[in-house]
């Protein structure tokens, strides 16, 4: 297991080490829309045009830790294409998968993507936990940091080492809360079914290639076998400096509230339609915490 230092609680990728594709990465789909930007490759590009999208996945699976990536997104006309940087098991669980997501929402020229959290526990992806935001940046015109933080009690979802969402793990939850040792996942693809008004704006291919940029990767944390996943629970559970958060301060969880006055723009916690009853995490103000 690897020894995870005391700056990964202060919740910023600086001072961690990166890691190139070539140590932590294999193309996953779309392998000759996978290019890399350096010689070193420490950056790649991923594409979609009519004829794939493309993504890469991490060579280890982990259990509770620290993901950190640079992003760049594509700029100009981008309805319904979806970049995304996420952990996910559902190769391996395939009725009762995990999933931890950052997906971003391209939109019609002009207008701005919209930043989508999400999270599942055990197949629970009838109980979707959606949130998304605007961005108080451009995007698509310099790299910006995403990074997730899971621990066993805990997930906190982070832009440019900024909290935006902070979910705490309660009996409640059952399940629902992810808990099996995951890969880490980098994919741009079509979502012209959803992504953008709902499915009403589609992937337009006059403006592809749409080219998604990544950068300064951090994996930090438990690499676990997922075929032994009670000895992956046992050891990466009693991971104490990464288990040692306890949620976020006072003073960082009141940046994050304001903010997400601020950006966000749909929570599954307020939304009465889907959930009469909301799910046992929210609160009263429709934060998941």
């Amino acid at each position: 297991m690897a020894f995870i230092p005391s700056c990964v609680l202060g919740f910023s990728s600086h001072g961690l080490p990166t890691s190139s594709f070539n140590e932590s990465f294999i193309r996953l789909f779309g392998n000759d829309h996978v290019i890399f930007l350096d010689d070193e490759r420490k950056s790649v590009q991923i594409s979609l045009d009519q004829s794939s999208g493309s993504g890469f996945a991490s060579q280890l699976t982990y259990l509770y830790s620290y993901f950190s990536a640079s992003i760049k997104l594509p700029g100009n006309y981008t309805a319904g294409v979806v970049v995304s940087y996420y952990t996910s098991n559902a190769d391996e669980y395939t009725t009762n998968h995990d999933e931890i997501d950052f997906e971003f929402l391209g939109n019609t020229g002009g207008k701005p993507w919209t930043l989508q959290t999400n999270l599942y526990g055990n197949g629970s992806t009838g109980r979707g936990r959606e949130e998304r935001y605007t961005l108080w940046f451009d995007p698509t015109q310099d790299f910006h940091s995403y990074s997730i933080l899971w621990t066993s009690t805990w997930i906190v979802y982070y832009v440019d080492d900024v909290p935006v969402r902070e979910v705490q793990k309660i009996d409640a939850m059952g399940g629902d809360f992810p808990s099996k040792a995951m890969n880490l996942f980098a994919t741009v693809w079509d979502g012209s079914s959803w992504a953008t008004g709902g499915g009403q704006n589609k992937v337009d291919y006059k403006y592809a290639p749409f080219i998604a940029k990544y950068s300064s990767f951090v994996l930090y944390g438990c690499s676990a076998n997922p075929a032994r996943e009670e000895s992956a629970a046992e050891t990466c559970g009693n991971a104490t400096d990464l288990n040692s958060f306890n949620g976020l301060t006072t003073e960082r969880k009141g940046k994050m509230e304001k903010l997400r006055i601020e950006h966000l723009i749909y929570s599954y916690c307020n939304d009465r339609s889907r959930y009469p009853t909301p799910l046992p995490e929210c609160n009263l103000r429709g934060k998941s915490s």
